[in-house]
């Protein structure tokens, strides 16, 4: 009889979970890079800028990969957004750690995962599935591009330039802040018929 073939080790499953395993190397880079003093480029803070950036490709590359090989599996659906979240909570507490980030921010975003990971169960139980929001997605990419703008702004010496993009970093991040609690809302109401059953 043949041996069935693993469903996990598909190329979109291998590429997240590289993406698992490079988060915590990336922090690692990110920590061992001197602090900008402000007076000259850092070349080493526009390395960790870039590394995030090419981390955050990633996660087209394994969607892409899963979709147009028609082998989207349960395992992809489960690392994927853990992979996601790593990423954007890994950046953040390191920004946090920097003075580059409220704690506000930090909290929102767990606060959020927190509820809608305790949502998923409880939905799931039902039987009941809610598909992912364009909320969800575009809370994931406007939060991944505001920290791109603080990590290049450290990157930067003082001046007009840096000052810019430090306050369109701040917008994006408040925007970010705002379609993380709504996304949350939103899941809450989906999940609400689930919610307000009794219990057989």
């Amino acid at each position: 009889m043949a041996k069935p073939k693993s469903v996990i080790a598909t190329p979109a499953n291998l590429v997240t979970i590289a993406r698992v395993v490079c988060v915590p190397v990336w922090l690692a880079i990110a920590e061992a890079v001197p602090v900008s003093d402000g007076t000259s480029f850092s070349w080493g803070g526009l390395l960790v800028f870039l590394l995030y950036v090419a981390l955050s490709f990633t996660d087209k590359i394994d969607g892409y990969l899963a979709r147009s090989r028609n082998e989207v599996t349960t395992f992809g659906k489960f690392l994927d957004p853990i992979a996601d979240k790593l990423e954007v909570v890994m950046a953040l507490a390191f920004l946090l750690e920097r003075g580059l980030c409220s704690s506000w921010v930090l909290l929102v975003v767990v606060a959020r995962e927190f509820l809608v990971s305790g949502l998923r169960m409880v939905v799931a139980s039902q039987g009941v599935v809610i598909a992912a929001s364009n909320l969800g997605k575009a809370k994931t990419a406007v939060t991944m591009t505001a920290i791109g703008g603080y990590l290049l702004c450290a990157a930067l010496p003082a001046g007009a330039f840096a000052n810019f993009l430090h306050t369109v970093s701040f917008a994006l991040m408040i925007a970010a802040v705002v379609l993380t609690a709504w996304s949350g809302i939103d899941y809450f109401i989906k999940s609400w018929p689930a919610l307000n059953r009794m219990d057989a």
